[in-house]
């Protein structure tokens, strides 16, 4: 079984592309994508909190304090055109048509409406289909020191003091106090985020050298070759898993390695305070843990992918029934980011998405030890019964001459 474990991996790393999956795409390729995308994000957040929006208001006069502030306002401009609209579907138009950013209609005069116990209506127009915008907050910013203005004028009127007036307006003030240490509320957002760094990479890791030791052997004609040789068939398939799992877990390695040491560079030269509260509260021990929980995941993995290899007659047939594992591995990860969702007894039993609740959990530091135990043997069942699978389909002639 060695010599079958250390052929195959002397093979694999003459093959340059297996190279370029297992350690070049963890190592240098995802983490330059990652800092792009986040390069890009941060400036689009920055271009939308600069931006200055035209604006129009039709009837101002029936609010002339908030007309003044939001023309004093350095995120808006009063555009050329405001003296042409006159009803919401001016704006409509307008907006529609680039003209301006933001209309706002106001139906009345908002004083004497509260005299006589009515509101007024306003509609704020404008484009909310972009993803990041500060129109609506801005503007509703605004209104809210107006109405307030409004209601303390009129307290004023009906001879309550205004040192009182947030006591009649407000007499109830809610206190968030909030249990969860800042460990726990970063794990809870963070902790999400690293199975769908490592999970999909052990797959990767795991995918192209199975390709190559099962479907490419028969293509090669080398198997015939390998199958006459004094190793049992079970020896020749646990040679081939320890292989791929090798790969797998080193890719899942190289991509927590890689990480640490680009976010390393990256708060020596940015003070990202959010990240390197994040890191501070991950030690070697949590590591440990993570890489723990990673190693059953990467034997099931392996076990499926090698299993798909034998079965498949050539190279592109199981490029064809391994596309559909990425959406088998995503999914259950994307359970794990469900609200309320939590590891216990019942989730514990979820390939996947146990190990994904699990590691958020060591990120939060609320891990419970009885269930990882429950993962172990859990994953340990399947990732032995795919492997039994693999041996008897590799014993089997109808499925390697097929």
């Amino acid at each position: 079984m060695f010599e079958i474990y250390k052929k195959e991996l002397l093979e694999l790393l003459r093959d340059k592309k297996t190279l370029f999956f297992v350690i070049a795409l963890p190592l240098l390729i995802f983490p330059l994508i990652m800092g792009f995308m986040a390069f890009l994000s941060s400036q689009a957040a920055m271009s939308a909190e600069q931006k200055v929006h035209q604006f129009a208001i039709v009837n101002p006069e029936f609010a002339p304090t908030f007309s003044e502030r939001l023309f004093y306002h350095k995120s808006f401009k009063q555009a050329k055109t405001q003296g042409e609209y006159k009803s919401v579907d001016d704006l409509i138009e307008a907006v529609k048509s680039n003209q301006i950013d933001v209309g706002i209609f106001i139906s009345g005069d908002p004083t004497q409406a509260m005299t006589e116990g009515k509101q007024t209506s306003w509609s704020i127009v404008f484009n909310d289909a972009k993803a990041i915008s500060f129109i609506y907050s801005r503007i509703e910013d605004l209104q809210k020191k107006f109405a307030d203005d409004l209601v303390g004028d009129a307290l004023e009127k009906a001879g309550i003091e205004k040192r009182v007036h947030q006591a009649v307006l407000h007499p109830i003030q809610l206190e968030k106090v909030d249990t969860a240490d800042k460990r726990e509320n970063l794990g809870e957002k963070l902790g999400g985020i690293i199975p769908y760094l490592l999970i999909p990479l052990i797959l990767a890791g795991a995918i192209y050298p199975a390709i190559d030791m099962g479907a490419g052997e028969k293509e090669r004609g080398t198997l015939e070759t390998l199958l006459l040789t004094p190793v049992s068939r079970t020896q020749l398939v646990l040679g081939k898993f320890f292989t791929l799992l090798t790969t797998s877990v080193s890719s899942a390695i190289i991509t927590v390695l890689s990480l640490s040491l680009w976010v390393g560079i990256a708060i020596s030269f940015i003070e990202i305070g959010v990240v390197k509260n994040a890191f501070a509260s991950v030690g070697v021990k949590e590591f440990a843990l993570i890489f723990m929980l990673l190693l059953p995941v990467a034997a099931i993995l392996s076990s499926l992918v090698l299993a798909i290899s034998i079965y498949a007659r050539t190279f592109k047939e199981a490029q064809n029934y391994m596309g559909p594992l990425n959406l088998l591995v995503i999914l259950p990860m994307m359970a794990s980011v469900m609200p309320n969702m939590q590891l216990n007894s019942t989730t514990a039993l979820i390939p996947i998405t146990n190990v994904s609740l699990a590691i958020k959990d060591i990120i939060k530091g609320t891990i419970d030890f009885g269930s990882m135990w429950l993962i172990f043997a859990s994953t340990a069942v399947l990732g032995g019964v795919l492997l039994v699978c693999c041996v008897r389909w590799f014993s089997c002639e109808s499925v390697l001459f097929r």
